[in-house]
C-alpha cells in the first residue's frame, strides 16, 4: 500500500492517488478475507454493540439477548436483497444471459435499495416472532443503520468501486480502476452523509419515545436526500447513464419513493400528535 500525494500521475499534476490497497485484508493459510466481507462484519458488529446498548436502557421495552436474532434476520435480509437488488436494478441483462453468475456475490455488486426491501421484507417475520408491532422494530432498528453504512462506503472506497465523476477540486482522488482523471470520492461523501451524519441525527431523535413510525420515516427521508444529494457527484454504471430526463440516475430514481415515504411517515405521525 503506498499513499502518493503531491506527486505526477500518469503525466497529471494529481493531488491524491489512491492507496491501492490489497483487496484482501487478513490472509491465514488457505483462509482469505478481503476488506469488503470486513466492512460488512464491522456493519452488522456495529450494529449488535449499538442494539444491545439501546436495549439495555431504561424503557426501551427490548432485552440485550433479542438483539442476536435481530441482527441476524435484517444481515439475511439485507445481504439477500441487496444481491437480488443489484441484478434487478441494475443489470437484469448480464444475469438473465449468466444466471450462475447471481450467486457470486464476490465479484462485486450489492445494491442499497435492494438490501432495504430485503429487510422491510425480514421485518414483519421478526416482529411475527417476536409478537412486536412492525413500527416498533422497525423504529428501534433505524438507528442502527448508519453505522452499516458508514463500513461499507468505506468498503466501496478501499475496493476503488462506486467512485465519483471527474473533477478539478484538490481533494479529487485518482484511482487505479479510473486512471483517466481525478474522481469525485463519492464514496466518502455518503460515508459522512448516510453513515456519520444520519447517525447522529437519528441517534438524537431516537433518544426520546415518539409516535410509532416517526423514526422509520426519519430514516428514509435522510437516507433518500443524502443519496439523491450525493449522486450529483457519483459516476453513472456506464451500462446504465442517466435513466430519465438525461440527469436522473437509477440511485436517485430508486431514492424519490424512499425520500415521498419518508417525508410522509414523519408528517403524518406529527399530524395526529
Amino acid at each position: 500500500m503506498e499513499w502518493t500525494c503531491c506527486t505526477d500521475f500518469h503525466e497529471q499534476n494529481i493531488l491524491i492517488v489512491h492507496p491501492n490497497f490489497d483487496p484482501v485484508a487478513i490472509s491465514i493459510g488457505p483462509l482469505s478475507v478481503h476488506w469488503y466481507g470486513l466492512m460488512y462484519l464491522l456493519g452488522f458488529g456495529a450494529g449488535l454493540v449499538l442494539g444491545r446498548y439501546r436495549a439495555g436502557k431504561s424503557g426501551s421495552g427490548w432485552k440485550e439477548d433479542e438483539i442476536f436474532d435481530l441482527v441476524f434476520f435484517m444481515a439475511m435480509g439485507a445481504v439477500l436483497g441487496g444481491r437480488l437488488g443489484y441484478v434487478l436494478f441494475y443489470n437484469p441483462g448480464f444475469y438473465m444471459a449468466h444466471p450462475l453468475d447471481v450467486v457470486a456475490v464476490w465479484d462485486g455488486g450489492m445494491s442499497f435499495h435492494g438490501g432495504l426491501l430485503g429487510v422491510l421484507a425480514a421485518i414483519p417475520l421478526y416482529a411475527k416472532k417476536t409478537q412486536r408491532r412492525f413500527f416498533d422494530v422497525s423504529d428501534f432498528l433505524a438507528p442502527l443503520v448508519p453505522a452499516g453504512l458508514f463500513f461499507g462506503r468505506l468498503g466501496n472506497f478501499i475496493n476503488q468501486e462506486l467512485w465519483g465523476r471527474p473533477t478539478e477540486m484538490p481533494w479529487g482522488v485518482l484511482f487505479h480502476t479510473a486512471p483517466d482523471a481525478a474522481r469525485h470520492p463519492s464514496q466518502l461523501y455518503e460515508a459522512g452523509l448516510e453513515g456519520l451524519v444520519l447517525f447522529v441525527l437519528l441517534w438524537w431523535y431516537a433518544a426520546r419515545p415518539r409516535p410509532a413510525g416517526k423514526i422509520s420515516g426519519l430514516f428514509l427521508a435522510g437516507y433518500g436526500l443524502s443519496r439523491f444529494f450525493v449522486e450529483f457527484f457519483r459516476e453513472p454504471d456506464g451500462h446504465l447513464g442517466s435513466v430519465l430526463l438525461d440527469w436522473v440516475t437509477m440511485g436517485q430514481l430508486l431514492s424519490l419513493p424512499m425520500i415521498l415515504a419518508g417525508w410522509y411517515l414523519f408528517a403524518a405521525r406529527t399530524a395526529k400528535r
